[in-house]
């Protein structure tokens, strides 16, 4: 409801809506990303082929500045200066600088999103991604809960990465973040 918004949005933050269809977003509100993604459901338990064959370590608020420099460069979706308060974050590293990392986000009472899987673009192909999936998805597990996460619909690498782990395509989904414009 436009209304809604207008009154209870307070103009100096960013909101994000995660919907099963493309809604319209009023005029007064300026849209600064939309995406197509995919939710994705780890029906049964993730693979562990690969399970933690790299070092990996839990990530603490010291490294958000390299988390922040990470999804910069790869783009893996919203993560800001707290995101890291959202879960456990876990990280790959070479030579003191973080090359890769994935973490948790939103919860429900049975579920736990994945979130911010991510590996700069010059460690590619060596399994990082996969390792650090399955770690989370370890750790979601051991509190009863179903691993889910979301990407983008045209990252088809992702995609095939994340169905070999044992995720199914479970919805369509909308992504839109907006604030208020200025006055």
């Amino acid at each position: 409801d436009h209304d809604v918004l207008e009154k209870e949005l307070p103009a100096d933050r960013s909101f994000f809506v995660l919907i099963a269809r493309e809604i319209a977003i009023p005029d007064t509100m300026h849209v600064q990303l939309t995406l197509p993604l995919y939710q994705m459901v780890a029906s049964k338990k993730v693979a562990s082929q690969h399970a933690h064959h790299t070092i990996t370590r839990k990530l603490t608020n010291e490294d958000v500045p390299q988390m922040l420099e990470l999804t910069a460069k790869t783009k893996p979706g919203p993560f800001g200066n707290r995101t890291i308060e959202f879960g456990n974050y876990y990280g790959i590293f070479d030579g003191g600088r973080l090359i890769s990392m994935a973490g948790q986000r939103l919860q429900t009472t049975d579920f736990t999103e994945v979130s911010a899987i991510c590996t700069d673009p010059a460690h590619l192909g060596k399994g990082y991604a996969a390792s650090l999936t399955q770690r989370v998805c370890s750790c979601i597990y051991e509190a009863d809960k179903t691993p889910f996460l979301h990407v983008k619909q045209d990252n088809i690498g992702a995609i095939k990465l994340y169905e070999k782990l044992g995720f199914e395509i479970r919805a369509d989904i909308y992504f839109a973040i907006f604030k208020k414009n200025e006055a």
